[in-house]
């Protein structure tokens, strides 16, 4: 039996496990190896995030809209509804692979809905 997600350190392993994955991913990683240059500092903001979505006991300061919207345009606008298929994918099997309960299927549901809303954005700011 697997425990459920419960403090920063469960979000920790989560974020740096699942973005490992996503960085050797042939359709993914380009989009992050290129754009993030400081990987230790990028999973510690990451982490924030996720703690603030799933506990509500940090306070997360940043626009992951703005940012993805500025990695599609470094893109050549490339990303596609595929990408955050595989994103949500990679997400899920990471998620099953290391805890179970309210809070994973919770973190599973918040990256589905973050996901379908970052693509709806990215191609609406494509149109501007």
């Amino acid at each position: 039996m697997k425990n459920d997600l419960k403090n920063r350190e469960d979000v920790y392993l989560l974020v740096s496990t699942f973005y490992a994955k996503v960085r050797e991913n042939k359709a993914l990683g380009p989009f992050f190896n290129e754009t993030i240059k400081d990987w230790d500092a990028h999973l510690e903001h990451l982490t924030t995030f996720w703690e603030s979505s799933l506990f509500l006991k940090t306070r997360y300061y940043g626009n992951p809209l703005e940012a993805h919207v500025k990695v599609d345009a470094a893109h050549n606008h490339s990303i596609k509804n595929e990408h955050f298929g595989l994103w949500l994918n990679l997400w899920y099997q990471t998620i099953d692979e290391l805890f179970e309960g309210d809070y994973a299927e919770n973190a599973k549901r918040r990256a589905r809905k973050m996901g379908t809303f970052l693509y709806l954005k990215i191609f609406e700011a494509r149109n501007k």
